[in-house]
This record gives C-alpha cells, sequence and structure tokens, in this order.
C-alpha cells in the first residue's frame, strides 16, 4: 500500500465508526493487506483519532484463545489501542446507536504502576509493574462489515488488526485484587445476557495465563521501538466466545469471589 492509501484506509474506518455505516472489507480492496500493513493503518487511525481530541489509556489483546486463532487460521493474538472515550462505568447503560454491531467478551483487567519496554522484558518485571488486576468486560465492534454482500467473502484477522482489533469499550469491575493474591488461571466467569448463561471460562483459556498476554504486548510492542506506560489499562485477552449484544439486552458477569460487572444496551 502507498502511504496514500493507508491514510484513505484509516479514514474510512474513522468515517465508519462516526457515521454508524460500516465500510468495506479491506482485505478485498488490498488483497496484499499483511499484518504488518494491518497494524500501520490501526496506527494511523490511532493518530486520527488523537487528532480528533482522544488520548491513549492502554492496550487490549484480542485472539489469545486457541478456539478464536484456529476459527481464524492464526497462531498469533493481536493488539488494540485503548482510547479515553471507550470507558464505561459498571452498571452503565450504553447509549442507543453508540456501537454498530456490538458484541461482549470477559477479561482480567491488568493497571500497570510502572512502564515495561523491551524484547527482554521477563514475566516477574510484568508482575512487579502491575498495581492491580480487575474484573472487566470488552465491548468490541466492526466499523468493517463482517462479510461482503457481493463475494461473500468474510472478514479476515488484516481487517480486524487495521479496525483497532475490533476494540471499541471497556467496563472495569469495581474490585481490585493483587496480582500475586490470586492464581488467575484459575480465575472464572459466568456470563448471562438477560438472566440466561451464555458463557464460562477460565483466565487459562489466555494462553494458558493471562501475565502471558500481558508478556506477549510487551514484546510485540518492543519490536516498534513501544512500550507501556504507567497507569496504563491493559485488557489482556477473553477466554469466553464473544457475544452479541442487540438493543435491550443485560449483561451480568459474575467473577466469584474476583469481582462482578454489568452492563446494559
Amino acid at each position: 500500500m502507498t502511504p496514500q492509501q493507508l491514510q484513505e484506509a484509516a479514514e474510512a474506518l474513522f468515517q465508519a465508526e462516526i457515521t454508524g455505516r460500516q465500510t468495506g472489507l479491506l482485505s478485498l480492496k488490498y488483497p496484499h493487506l499483511d499484518l504488518e500493513v494491518a497494524y500501520a493503518i490501526q496506527a494511523a487511525l490511532i493518530e486520527r483519532k488523537r487528532a480528533s481530541g482522544r488520548s491513549v489509556i492502554g492496550w487490549k489483546i484480542g485472539l489469545t484463545s486457541r478456539a478464536m486463532q484456529q476459527a481464524l487460521n492464526i497462531e498469533t493474538p493481536d493488539s488494540g489501542v485503548l482510547l479515553d472515550d471507550m470507558v464505561f462505568a459498571d452498571g452503565a447503560q450504553i447509549p442507543a446507536g453508540r456501537f454498530i454491531q456490538p458484541r461482549i467478551e470477559a477479561e482480567i483487567a491488568f493497571i500497570m504502576n510502572a512502564p515495561l519496554k523491551g524484547e527482554q522484558v521477563t514475566r516477574e518485571e510484568v508482575l512487579a509493574a502491575t498495581e492491580f488486576v480487575a474484573p472487566s468486560l470488552e465491548i468490541l465492534d466492526t466499523r468493517i462489515l463482517r462479510t461482503d454482500p457481493d463475494t461473500g467473502k468474510a472478514r479476515v484477522i488484516t481487517d480486524t488488526i487495521s479496525d483497532n482489533a475490533a476494540n471499541a469499550g471497556i467496563v472495569l469491575g469495581q474490585q481490585r485484587h493483587a496480582v500475586d493474591a490470586v492464581d488467575l488461571r484459575w480465575i472464572g466467569a459466568i456470563v448471562k445476557r438477560n438472566g440466561i448463561v451464555e458463557e464460562t471460562g477460565l483466565g487459562a483459556g489466555v494462553l494458558d495465563d493471562p501475565v502471558t498476554g500481558i508478556l506477549w504486548l510487551v514484546h510485540r510492542l518492543a519490536q516498534y521501538g513501544l512500550g507501556i506506560e504507567a497507569g496504563e489499562v491493559l485488557l489482556s485477552g477473553s477466554f469466553i466466545r464473544p457475544l452479541e449484544a442487540p438493543p435491550g439486552s443485560v449483561f451480568e458477569a459474575d467473577f466469584g469471589t474476583f469481582g462482578n460487572v454489568s452492563l446494559k444496551f
């Protein structure tokens, strides 16, 4: 892609979010789109958002479960950027029309108290840099069509990464825990939609340990000379499949002694 095409792709995603009208598959328009270029489009999209007044508050990690990786025929997670307008209070009601095709995932959030940067960062350093962990829900959305109506071609990983890894919102539970106070592999959640249990899962579904997701992110960012800053929020990856969130949906995520999170649409 030329620099102009890259900016055009980022602008198409930006306008899709503003208007609520999805743009076409980038993978169809740019057949040679690869992961590196997809992340470049994502970076251009974030710069466009920052220019409009938004600020970065952290990162999300996606596609950490084996099932989701197999569904997209990939062997690596992806990442996106959290912005200040994505934060919603526990129990909040999302205004009608705020998202296009929202879905919900349950995750463990890390809030950092020290920066992390470099390909040599260790698991112990991730733990030392974590202020606390908390239960959370991530809101996913897609500014790109899931399926092209003319060809039937489905959205692929390069579309998702370009679209800021489908990142749209975050809800933090009110509970706070020291990262070494619990075994995050065994932290689970029962997720209900409209009072019906739709999904259950354990933290181990995230690369066998949510801390591994954070470590993967630090190492990936280091390839671009980037890192994690103190105070940032990191979504370590979902351990349930995405749940559709049509208007009228009420979500409750019960993390047991770890806490609870809820959200309404």
